[in-house]
């Protein structure tokens, strides 16, 4: 039978041992915390602050700008792609960002085009042309049956009233007023209560997906 008093001595060694890996797992906690910045809280929400203290009140809840979703998804390929850049550019300047957040960064209304420039939610990533390009040409390398996949739907609330959930991914996409207000947001997705503050304290991402099929083997 185990002595009363070395099994206190093993109770105090297990409660050490419990107390250091305690204080290590806080330890790298805080470590980890002082790491990450504050820029990368809830998918970079910073930067929907930063931009909602930066455009007036006004400029968030104008309307008087005609674009709509088939112009929105005209420009794409598929839902979620990078959209082509629909005017003539000089690409020898394409490694200057400035140019094209010149417009991009605050919006406004062009003369030139005779429209509200939407903005861009991500004016960070200057390098524009690596990921937006111009439509040359209609024709495909190949031949190709690949078509695009639907858009998702709007308005999908999880209770009658609820507010509707994002149908989107928020990769590049954090900053939420950039798209939904404002006289250059596409109409059907403008919002009508642009002051209201941080959208995502009430709308959540809820990206529809196709369900997974089992797999049988023929």
């Amino acid at each position: 039978m185990m002595k009363r008093h070395e099994q206190r001595n093993r109770w105090v060694v297990a409660a050490a041992a419990l107390c250091c890996l305690t204080i290590s797992h806080f330890a790298g906690e805080r470590a980890f915390a002082a790491g990450v910045g504050n820029d990368d809280f809830d998918h970079q929400s910073k930067k929907f602050f930063v931009a909602y203290d930066a455009v007036p009140e006004p400029f968030m809840t104008a309307d008087s700008g005609d674009r709509n979703l088939a112009d929105f998804y005209e420009l794409r390929q598929y839902p979620g792609s990078p959209p082509r850049i629909p005017h003539p550019v000089d690409l020898t300047i394409s490694g200057n960002g400035t140019d094209c957040l010149a417009c991009h960064a605050k919006g406004g209304y062009s003369a030139e085009f005779g429209k509200f420039i939407p903005v861009t939610p991500h004016p960070e990533n200057s390098l524009c042309y690596q990921c937006h390009v111009q439509k040359v040409t209609d024709a495909t390398f190949v031949a190709s049956t690949w078509q695009s996949i639907k858009p998702p739907r709007l308005g999908l609330s999880f209770l009658a009233g609820s507010p509707p959930s994002i149908p989107h991914s928020l990769q590049l996409r954090e900053n939420c007023i950039a798209c939904h207000t404002g006289p250059g947001a596409v109409a059907e997705i403008r919002v009508s209560h642009a002051s209201r503050g941080y959208c995502r304290q009430c709308h959540v991402p809820a990206v529809q997906q196709e369900a997974f099929s089992e797999f049988r083997r023929p």
